[in-house]
């Protein structure tokens, strides 16, 4: 055999190998296959992909010098984007076609804009400081609340989603537009946005994590975030859609991830009244605490967006769960910082959303 046959072989062997075990994984680590295992078991399986991601991730930086993507993969359903990783025209439109009811409490975000933080306000608040994420208990988020647009590889299944809490609700996250969101008065629905330059931050972040060397350049994740490719709607149309949704109805909460920083408490007071829950002060402070930075970066292995995979792995503890400030828009180039502002307002001329009352610091961005 020559040395070049042998080679051969080598390679092809190795990418069958790396073939083999992301499909293995992929399946394994599909909804109720991970988030609704004990810890100890979740813990084993991230131990054991990690031993594979570094024989693994080679693969791919080897790929990322022939190719690398320039935006994230996407699908189009009546007008607006998806993951094409995680969200099919199928499930859209089983989305839109869902029927709420009042057991439904919608927890609806662009991406990066506080969803995983507001759901477990809400769980918390339902359980009145007691809500339980152990192995006893719902053992993870996405074990107990769907997300409801994307395959069942992502949560739990909408069908097969517990009520939880005392009234029996049900926790539904979202990242749909207003207008494809499935609407029901007698549901809940409650919007969180946050800064679209910190959004824009967070989200390069999360590709990073996620995708690795084949995640597309800075420069590129910029040019998706301000065109009709982002994911769900740029995000003055999504906010402009659901800030317009909560004028009109009563059962729609419109908040900003700020806010929610800068008064914890005060936000939760106004989540629990929204719910028509009315607290205890001894109540009320357990659902602070749980819902608190610190705590949810100290239980991260409860609020993981999304399963692992080989490169999140790679990242280690905190893959998840960042500083959770409110000013990461201070962090980007200027320029960067001035190409967003400048989108953000021309998208939302003729709009009543108030951007400079809620974000003063974007209002002295230099156009």
């Amino acid at each position: 055999m020559t040395v070049l046959k042998l080679l051969t072989i080598i390679v092809l062997v190795y990418f069958v190998y790396v073939v083999v075990v992301m499909i293995y994984f992929e399946l394994k680590t599909r909804g109720d296959n991970y988030f609704a295992l004990p810890l100890a078991q979740r813990r084993r399986m991230i131990e054991r992909l990690k031993r594979h991601a570094r024989f693994i991730r080679p693969a791919f930086e080897w790929v990322m010098k022939i190719y690398r993507p320039k935006a994230p993969p996407m699908m189009r359903y009546e007008g607006v984007t998806g993951p094409g990783m995680i969200a099919t025209k199928k499930s859209y439109a089983a989305t839109k076609n869902y029927q709420p009811g009042k057991e439904d409490i919608f927890v609806a975000t662009q991406m990066k804009c506080g969803t995983t933080w507001m759901q477990q306000i809400v769980f918390e608040i339902l359980h009145r400081g007691e809500g339980d994420l152990s192995d006893g208990g719902y053992r993870h988020m996405y074990a107990l609340s769907p997300w409801i647009e994307t395959s069942p590889a992502c949560s739990v299944p909408i069908e097969r989603a517990p009520l939880v809490g005392e009234r029996r609700n049900r926790i539904i996250k979202t990242h749909m537009p207003a207008k494809l969101c499935p609407y029901n008065e007698a549901a809940k629905y409650i919007y969180v946005t946050r800064h679209p330059v910190s959004c824009f931050s967070s989200c390069y972040d999360f590709f990073q994590l996620l995708a690795g060397p084949l995640s597309p350049t800075r420069e590129n994740v910029l040019a998706w975030y301000c065109s009709d490719d982002m994911w769900w709607q740029p995000w003055p149309e999504h906010v402009e859609g659901w800030w317009r949704r909560s004028q009109k109805h009563n059962n729609v909460l419109f908040i900003h991830y700020e806010e929610m920083k800068a008064d914890l408490c005060g936000a939760v007071t106004r989540v629990a009244e929204f719910l028509d829950y009315s607290l205890t002060p001894d109540e009320l402070q357990k659902v602070v605490r749980k819902s608190s930075f610190e705590y949810m970066k100290t239980h991260e292995a409860h609020f993981e967006m999304h399963a692992p995979n080989v490169f999140s792995v790679s990242a280690g503890e905190g893959r998840f769960m960042k500083e959770g400030t409110i000013d990461r828009y201070k962090d980007i180039g200027e320029n960067e910082g001035e190409t967003i502002m400048a989108f953000c307002r021309d998208r939302l001329e003729g709009s009543d959303y108030p951007l400079d009352n809620y974000y003063p610091g974007a209002a002295a961005v230099k156009m």
